[in-house]
C-alpha cells in the first residue's frame, strides 16, 4: 500500500513545476489551502511566498540550492522512475479534493501525461487548472448549475458511455471512443447533469466555473 503523506479534511493545492499562470496559486489556495509541491514546483510555491507543507517526487526537478530553505522532513524522495511526480504526490495525499496548477500549458506531452494521471486510481478527486479550463476525471455522478450557452468538452480516454442533462447535444446512447467519437465544444443549456457507465472520461469546462466544480466534487 502507497504511504498517504498529506491528509487533511479540507481540499488540497498540488503545485507542479510548469506553467504556472499569474493568479493560479492565489486562486487554488483560496478553495483549497494546504499546499504541496510536485518535485519543482516547490519552486513557484517559495517564489510566491509559501512554503509547501510537502514536497513530494523523485526531486530531480529541484534545485540543490532551495532544499535549504525546506526542512528535510517535508522533502519525500520517491526513487521510482515509471510514474511522473504528479502521479507520486496524488498517490500521497489523501484530501476530499486536489486542485493541480502548474500542470497545464508548457509542453503537450506534460498535459498529455497530466491527462493520463487523473484516470489512475488516488485516493483523491483531482481537478486540473488551467488557462482558460479545468479538467477532472467523472468518477461519479456530477451536477453542475450552468448557464445556457457555456462550453461542455468531453473527452473519452477510452471507450465510455454515459448519460447527461442539460447538453444540447445529449450523450445518452452513444459510445464514446477516442478512435471514433469524442465529445468536445458541447454546450450547456442549463444546469448540467453527467454520468458515465465506468472510466475514462474527462470534463472540461470554463475555468470561471472552478469554485462551482471544487464544491459539486466535494
Amino acid at each position: 500500500m502507497t504511504e498517504v503523506i498529506v491528509d487533511r479534511r479540507q481540499p488540497v493545492t498540488l503545485v507542479g513545476a510548469g506553467v504556472l499562470g499569474a493568479q493560479d496559486l492565489a486562486l487554488s489556495l483560496g478553495l483549497a489551502p494546504t499546499l504541496v509541491a510536485a518535485d519543482g514546483g516547490a519552486l513557484h510555491a517559495l517564489e510566491a511566498g509559501h512554503l509547501p507543507e510537502a514536497v513530494i517526487g523523485d526531486l530531480d526537478s529541484l534545485p540543490q540550492e532551495l532544499r535549504a530553505d525546506i526542512p528535510a522532513g517535508r522533502l519525500h524522495h520517491v526513487s521510482e522512475q515509471t510514474t511522473t511526480d504528479f502521479d507520486k504526490a496524488l498517490r500521497m495525499i489523501r484530501a476530499p479534493l486536489v486542485i493541480a496548477v502548474g500542470f497545464m500549458g508548457g509542453r503537450i506531452d506534460h498535459q498529455l501525461a497530466g491527462f493520463n494521471t487523473l484516470l489512475q486510481p488516488h485516493p483523491s478527486p483531482c481537478v486540473l487548472l488551467g488557462a482558460q479550463e479545468v479538467v477532472f476525471h467523472l468518477r461519479a455522478p456530477f451536477s453542475l448549475p450552468m448557464e445556457a450557452g457555456e462550453v461542455v468538452s468531453l473527452f473519452p480516454m477510452q471507450p465510455v458511455r454515459g448519460r447527461s442533462e442539460g447538453l444540447e447535444w445529449p450523450i445518452d446512447g452513444l459510445e464514446l471512443d477516442p478512435m471514433a467519437r469524442i465529445g468536445t465544444s458541447n454546450r450547456a443549456t442549463g444546469p448540467l447533469r453527467l454520468e458515465a457507465d465506468g472510466p475514462g472520461l474527462l470534463v472540461i469546462l470554463p475555468r470561471a466555473r472552478l469554485a462551482d466544480v471544487v464544491a459539486a466534487l466535494v
